[in-house]
């Protein structure tokens, strides 16, 4: 039986080239593997036809907008997961997602062998591969940019050469990666991190420097995952559209970081996440009001270490999926409102309002009806401060007190 290879396919000119190199460099059949995670282009249909006529014996298609949006986005956005403090993850979760696809395909089909378009320089390659033998652990890897060096300069050859259905001499001056979680763009004069982004650069998001009328709106959340805008329902996909939409006309989500590649390099980045940012900065203020101190604490190490794991391509890892346990537990009562003005490149949050919150009016308030015990305070804060009050008077004892200094002091 001749061996197959399933092909992670995007349509563009190195997967196009890919089906037939594999095939000539591996005597191996290519099944073309598509997946929509809503990076928009060409219609689904284009594509499977396009890689039939490249040569691919098979082509699996598949609409995943709603599953990453459910699966993938709102376990990122219940850990507030930014990478570096600052980077939503917007390859980095498509890419668990497209190996699934790539995974069932090569169970189909009966393929051995599961391929991706990465080089050997950035993260992609990691979590394709680390992804792939989670979930088969019996698949081989090939990455045919890396192992079996078609460059740029091959591909366009091997276009020509064979006829190809694809523009072999259109190029672009970035490397960009989007979906509806956020676009990400690299490469080109953007490798001198002294150049400012132009125009070009940015899709998703409109100029923050001359931007329309303020826009305010409410989200509702029930347990962490946004169900309604402004009263109306919507599904996950629904709402990170209609932020995309909302937040992009704003400027909001524009990201330009020197970033930690997991190969060890650091790497130029600029993004595009007007949902991501804006539904995190929301969803982390109606943690405020739900969330218990202590948990929240710990959410907070928590979310960090999840960002990395993603990240790093550790999607399908035991840790990864101990930490969704406890963020799922967190998430129990994060449900209400909040309210949040878009305006110049800004999400705020301008009210919040919850049926479980944890904030309470009468302990807080200063004004009549505070119902919050200010004599307690005494005996609190010197059991609190005990600890720290023995060791200043050992400090003292063994002539290691702090030394208070003259300068600025009076002197009578």
């Amino acid at each position: 039986m001749t061996e197959r290879v399933v092909l992670a396919y995007s349509g563009g000119l190195d997967t196009s080239v890919g089906i037939g190199w594999i095939a000539e460099a591996t005597s191996a059949e290519v099944v073309a593997v598509a997946v929509d995670v809503g990076q928009g282009g060409e219609d689904l249909e284009v594509i499977r036809r396009r890689a039939l006529d490249c040569g691919a014996v098979e082509a699996y298609i598949a609409d995943a907008k709603e599953e990453f949006a459910t699966e993938y986005c709102m376990p990122a956005l219940a850990a507030n997961a930014l990478y570096m403090g600052s980077y939503p993850l917007v390859s980095a979760l498509s890419r668990p997602l497209i190996v699934k696809h790539l995974v069932r395909a090569a169970r189909q089909f009966g393929a051995s062998t599961v391929a991706h378009g990465c080089t050997g320089k950035g993260n992609d390659q990691v979590r394709f591969e680390v992804s792939i033998t989670s979930l088969g652990p019996d698949l081989k890897c090939l990455a045919p940019i890396r192992d079996l060096a078609l460059t740029r300069d091959k591909a366009i050859d091997f276009a020509e050469k064979h006829n190809l259905p694809i523009d072999a001499t259109k190029a672009n001056p970035f490397s960009i990666d989007q979906n509806v979680w956020g676009r990400a763009v690299e490469t080109g004069f953007l490798e001198d991190i002294w150049n400012g982004p132009t125009k070009d650069v940015y899709t998703y998001t409109d100029s923050p420097e001359f931007p329309p009328v303020a826009d305010e709106l409410v989200i509702t959340f029930d347990a962490g995952v946004p169900v309604a805008i402004d009263g109306y329902p919507v599904t996950p996909l629904q709402a990170v559209q209609e932020m995309n939409r909302r937040a992009g006309a704003q400027g909001v989500g524009r990201i330009d970081i020197v970033e930690d590649r997991l190969v060890g390099i650091k790497s130029r980045e600029v993004y595009e996440a007007p949902a991501a940012v804006a539904l995190i900065a929301a969803h982390q203020e109606l943690e405020n009001v739900t969330v218990e101190r202590e948990q929240a604490r710990y959410k907070r190490l928590v979310e960090h270490r999840w960002a990395e794991l993603v990240y790093d391509g550790q999607w399908f890892s035991p840790l990864k999926r101990s930490l969704d346990a406890f963020i799922d537990d967190t998430q129990r009562y994060v449900s209400g409102d909040i309210r949040m003005e878009l305006h110049g490149g800004r999400a705020v949050v301008t009210g919040r309002r919850s049926d479980s919150g944890l904030y309470d009016f009468n302990l807080a308030t200063y004004d009549t009806g505070d119902t919050f015990d200010q004599s307690a305070a005494r005996g609190f804060i010197e059991i609190y401060g005990l600890p720290a009050k023995l060791a200043a008077a050992r400090d003292a004892k063994f002539g290691n007190a702090p030394e208070l200094g003259t300068q600025g002091g009076i002197s009578a």
